[in-house]
């Protein structure tokens, strides 16, 4: 596969330059704040697996160091330094080192209503890119811009242009998309804001039919056009990142769970595997550094 691993100059060394890290050999997980509701990580990994899981954003990133290895709709990928990696939302993955060199890489996780309001055709289903590694220098560049440094925010005029750039990149290397009508793109648009402001409460299909006058059915299928996913896994995942955030702040697991809607801390546990490949106990030793913490 192609990549900037051809190249000593350009691109390749001011991007390889400006994302060098650290050599240390322990396992991390580095995490930015989110940037306009983007989350961007950095993950260095000696031969660890992320166990199938699935997000319910696009998951865009770079491969920098060693061969990014996963399974993904029913193949084994690979990707190499200076590929770029395109997983669509709700897809199952997985994902490890494939040499004993180790692996570094950086992701974004894009919400597809993002994708959507930065495309040039308007109301259309998410772009689906068949092939999740890709040798694209424009969305590369692109991405390798916002990923160099995740201590800054992304600013509103660099995530405009980013935001084109990766609705550009996706529907390039995407197939036909299907239109949405303005019905149902206001139906889905209010379904979401639903989901988030009652997060932690249980939410029934009667209150979706109301609030977005459409059919359970209907909304369904409208709404994993236009988000990837369904209205159950938006709000779960929306509970698992405000988990997150109160992991961060030393919030004892169980607390947690109750805290974001969860019936208990082994719920809490399973969607979090389901969704991130590793359990909140070790997602939070790797970001933090700090082993066993919540690890319970």
């Amino acid at each position: 596969m192609a990549g900037w691993t051809k190249t000593e100059t350009g691109l390749a060394a001011t991007v390889g330059q400006r994302l060098e890290r650290s050599c240390s050999t322990d396992d991390t997980l580095v995490t930015s704040e989110d940037s306009h509701g983007i989350e961007r990580i950095e993950a260095r990994f000696y031969g660890n697996r992320f166990s199938p899981h699935r997000h319910d954003t696009y998951a865009l990133g770079l491969t920098l160091s060693g061969v990014q290895t996963f399974s993904y709709r029913g193949a084994s990928r690979f990707s190499l330094p200076g590929n770029v990696i395109v997983l669509h939302p709700d897809e199952v993955h997985d994902g490890s080192a494939g040499t004993d060199a180790g692996l570094r890489y950086r992701m974004m996780y894009v919400p597809p209503e993002q994708v959507q309001a930065a495309s040039q055709e308007g109301a259309v289903s998410l772009p689906f890119v068949s092939e999740p590694v890709l040798d694209d220098a424009r969305l590369a560049q692109a991405l390798g811009e916002a990923l160099a440094d995740l201590d800054t925010p992304i600013g509103d005029l660099a995530y405009a242009d980013l935001m084109a750039r990766i609705a550009d990149g996706l529907g390039r290397n995407a197939g036909a998309q299907l239109k949405i009508g303005p019905r149902a793109e206001r139906a889905v648009r209010a379904a979401r804001a639903y989901l988030r402001d009652n997060v932690s409460k249980i939410i029934w299909s009667e209150e979706l039919e109301v609030v977005t006058d459409l059919n359970r059915y209907s909304l369904a299928r409208q709404f994993r056009l236009a988000t990837g996913t369904s209205p159950h896994r938006y709000q779960i995942m929306r509970r698992l990142e405000n988990a997150k955030r109160l992991m961060l702040k030393g919030v004892p697991l169980a607390e947690t769970a109750a805290e974001v809607g969860f019936a208990d801390q082994s719920h809490l546990t399973r969607h979090f595997k389901a969704s991130y490949g590793i359990t909140p106990g070790r997602w939070l030793s790797l970001t933090t550094g700090q082993p066993g913490i919540h690890s319970h």
